[in-house]
């Protein structure tokens, strides 16, 4: 890209604006309404793993694979694959 073609940052701000926006209405039709309420806490927690589990509900929303809406328990399903096992810290006192 050149000098001249650059986009000036108001006019990124709003690419990115309408991006979010296409994401959230495909999301709307893959997710239930708890489902997304969970995505939802998760981002306020972890906004890393979010987005993955929003890719990848979007990648197989997008390529047909999902026939009806993603309820609360699958979404859990999908976040335990996503998220790394977290190793449980014991305290021994003497």
């Amino acid at each position: 890209m050149s000098w001249d073609q650059r986009k000036d940052p108001q006019s990124e701000d709003e690419d990115r604006a309408k991006e979010r926006a296409l994401r959230e209405q495909y999301l709307r039709l893959f997710l239930t309404s708890d489902a997304r309420e969970r995505l939802a806490n998760v981002r306020m927690v972890r906004p890393e793993i979010a987005d993955q589990v929003e890719n990848y509900i979007l990648q197989l929303g997008l390529a047909g694979k999902i026939r009806r809406p993603i309820d609360d328990d699958e979404l859990r399903e999908i976040l335990s694959k996503l998220t790394p096992q977290q190793r449980e810290i014991r305290f021994k006192f003497i």
